[in-house]
């Protein structure tokens, strides 16, 4: 593990009223300790995780666009508003990674086509796969040893079967390295081991998997489906 704190400098903090920096997490944290090789974000809509992430993308130097430090291009959505106002501690500091962003993939696809970098993400085209197919390239080609991982809802564009793949990578490369994954998804969610921290508590805290409303309300439904579905549909 590399990174093992992140220390919001509230004392920069322009105006405490203005997104972000009104978000409770802001608000109410001081310094986020990080305890395992795999930690994820969850919360619910709106509560800050991916804009905690583009700030660690931010500070690690990576495009926050979606990308690492070599992938340069520009989105509309690659602003990290955070990105000034947080310091990352490290143990030892290391520059190789990549920030993935579910809804900038197709951007950054593109980029990969522009440079002629195919042979780093299988040999083929990543819009010339599907968009699960190109995810799961980027994750087993583009992601290596010793360096740290930023993903946005990875599992924007996989199937259950596929998100079980994706585990199986993530325990390949989580000797390693290191891995702060934003997600909704209760499989990705119950990867052994991992630090999940919930946005929906205030100061932020380490949740057990199966207090998460990801597995609670899956759980729920799956076991009492006709009765869940005539309380909201009736």
């Amino acid at each position: 593990m590399f990174l093992k704190s992140l220390t919001i400098l509230k004392e920069k903090v322009p105006n405490h009223r203005e997104y972000p920096f009104s978000l409770p997490f802001v608000k109410n944290n001081h310094v986020i300790n990080f305890f395992a090789n795999i930690t994820f974000f969850v919360g619910e809509n709106g509560s800050g995780k991916s804009t905690l992430l583009e700030a660690i993308a931010y500070q690690c130097g990576f495009n926050t666009a979606g990308g690492g430090r070599n992938n340069n291009y520009y989105t509309e959505a690659s602003e990290a508003a955070l990105g000034n106002y947080v310091r990352l501690s490290w143990l030892p500091k290391i520059t190789n990674g990549f920030f993935m962003r579910s809804e900038s993939f197709y951007q950054f696809a593109t980029h990969v086509d522009e440079i002629c970098a195919q042979d780093s993400y299988g040999g083929r085209s990543l819009h010339r796969q599907s968009h699960g197919e190109s995810f799961l390239s980027l994750f087993k080609y583009r992601f290596g040893h010793r360096g740290i991982y930023l993903l946005d809802e990875p599992e924007a564009a996989l199937s259950p079967a596929r998100q079980l793949s994706f585990l199986s990578i993530l325990k390949e490369l989580s000797g390693t390295s290191q891995f702060i994954i934003a997600t909704h998804s209760p499989i990705l969610l119950g990867y052994p081991d991992a630090q999940i921290l919930s946005f929906d508590h205030s100061p932020l805290s380490p949740i057990k998997y199966e207090d998460t409303d990801h597995y609670q309300i899956t759980r729920r439904f799956l076991e009492n489906r006709n009765k869940m579905l005539k309380e909201l549909l009736e």
